[in-house]
């Protein structure tokens, strides 16, 4: 299977800048680098912080992994997990390129809000799910605030012209 090219959204007529809202550099990357590679299905990996249930479920699912140094790509969290253990996996994983997505519980995403909220790359990309014990809250959620920044922004600039 050939490796997905971040260059092939503009083939398809997606702007890059509105689909990668939260780094505004990316098109740029993409012109002067010619084209940047995506992990591809073979060697990206989903990473995961969450309860047990949460990751329990991802884990049977087939998204589990070890390296060579016995590091796992998940964290589960109970109540004696501490926030600097979430904080240094949240690193970990974002800062591993065979990581293509980060999927944290929002009750979790919510202990360490500074850092979720201030990741601007596009890969990993961090998505935050609900829990079984802890419902979905949109209003914490920061990949739909950057969205509905985007939005906002965009009526203010056509309501200018």
């Amino acid at each position: 299977m050939a490796p997905i090219e971040a260059d092939g959204i503009r083939d398809r007529g997606i702007d890059s800048e509105w689909f990668y809202p939260h780094y505004s550099g990316f098109s740029q990357s993409l012109k002067m680098a010619g084209r940047t590679q995506i992990p591809t299905k073979s060697s990206a990996l989903i990473a995961m912080i969450a309860d047990e249930d949460t990751v329990t479920g991802f884990l049977l699912a087939g998204v589990g992994n070890v390296d060579l140094r016995r590091k796992t790509n998940y964290l589960v969290v109970d109540s004696k997990t501490t926030v600097k253990a979430i904080e240094d996996a949240f690193k970990e994983f974002t800062a591993k390129e065979d990581i293509a997505i980060v999927l944290i519980s929002q009750y979790v995403a919510n202990m360490i809000r500074f850092l979720v909220d201030s990741y601007n790359k596009p890969v990993p990309a961090i998505l935050e799910i609900p829990s079984k014990d802890h419902p979905y809250d949109p209003a914490h959620d920061s990949v739909l605030s950057r969205v509905k920044y985007l939005f906002s922004a965009e009526s203010v600039a056509s309501d200018r012209r």
